[in-house]
């Protein structure tokens, strides 16, 4: 390799609240060599997820906080430009886990091949990437979601949310209601096929989810949390699901949030609210990988993307993000 320096981005600071630049740092270090059964990736695309937000703090969690003045990791791919591994060589294109660096050392173990012909390379990051089977086995294995039934997505021109509320209608819902942070979001999510969106800025969310759905919903995919669960809850048929997912709107508070207001309701109406990982579904790869590339095959389902350019960006991206900027999946153009 003829470049010999790597640009990092490292945590320099744990955020108290809302992170800023001054939490991050540039680094730069030498380009890695690669030991036995190692290779060294040139990253190309990585990927900025809200869930990274609670790796910033210093707290037990499912997964282990990012260490200070040390780079943070994340969903990325790139070209194999060294390999000391089997069944590896340069050129390869590898999805793995150590984005926010232009150059990725790890375990050969750590890495999966992908076949850049079958689809646009970012989409392995999205579409058909965690962000693709979040969206599926939330929706379809949490859930529990009937044909027949109404759906309620918060943040629904997210990665995840644009893609739940796509697969709700292939797969039979009579209803889906997006709720999203701006006019044009709105009018995005009516394009990709929900029945009913609206922009919770408008008004009370439990208002607008009535006038959306004013016969109620059966299933609820949670991005959010707050006021939309508290919304959610109360528009809930007996029966009804909870997937939840995410709860952006909590993440930056600096003190514990209040319970939805109305979690009694849960009793009565013998609601289920269910946590989920996405790790914990990989034996629905397989066919959401199969089921989701022939909807793309024929324009069934679409994707957006938005794409910051160049690994110093990627800190503003992630604010960016946490901030609504993005419509569908948040890239940074390594």
């Amino acid at each position: 390799m003829s470049v010999s320096v790597n640009r990092e981005i490292h945590l320099a600071a744990r955020p108290q609240g809302w992170p800023t630049t001054d939490n991050f740092r540039l680094v730069e270090t030498p380009v890695p060599t690669p030991g036995p059964g190692q290779l060294v990736v040139r990253n190309q695309y990585m990927s900025v997820d809200p869930y990274m937000r609670g790796r910033m703090n210093d707290v037990k969690s499912y997964t282990p906080p990012f260490a200070l003045d040390a780079p943070l990791d994340g969903g990325a791919l790139g070209e194999v430009v060294a390999s000391e591994a089997d069944g590896f060589a340069p050129g390869d294109i590898v999805l793995h886990a150590l984005g926010w660096r232009e150059y990725a050392l790890l375990d050969a173990k750590g890495a999966r091949k992908v076949d850049p012909t079958l689809a646009p390379v970012t989409a392995y990051l999205s579409v058909l990437g965690m962000t693709g089977l979040t969206a599926y086995a939330g929706l379809l294995d949490v859930a529990g979601m009937k044909p027949g039934e109404t759906v309620f997505v918060s943040a629904a021109a997210g990665a995840v949310g644009s893609l739940v509320g796509q697969i709700a209608k292939l797969k039979g819902a009579a209803h889906v209601v997006g709720s999203a942070g701006s006019a044009a979001k709105v009018e995005r999510l009516t394009a990709l096929g929900f029945d009913a969106a609206f922009d919770y800025h408008d008004g009370p969310v439990r208002q607008s989810l009535k006038t959306a759905a004013p016969d109620g919903i059966d299933v609820y995919f949670d991005n959010v949390g707050g006021d939309h669960l508290e919304a959610a809850i109360s528009s809930m048929r007996p029966h009804g699901r909870a997937a939840i997912c995410g709860m952006i709107a909590q993440y930056n508070d600096t003190e514990p949030a209040a319970a939805p207001r109305n979690l009694a309701m849960v009793i009565g109406k013998r609601l289920t609210l269910r946590g989920f990982l996405v790790n914990d579904h990989g034996g629905l790869r397989q066919t959401f990988v199969r089921e989701m590339a022939g909807w793309l095959r024929d324009g069934s389902v679409s994707y957006d993307e938005t794409i910051v350019d160049g690994i110093e960006n990627a800190p503003e991206a992630f604010l960016g993000l946490l901030r609504g900027e993005n419509l569908g999946k948040m890239l940074v153009r390594v």
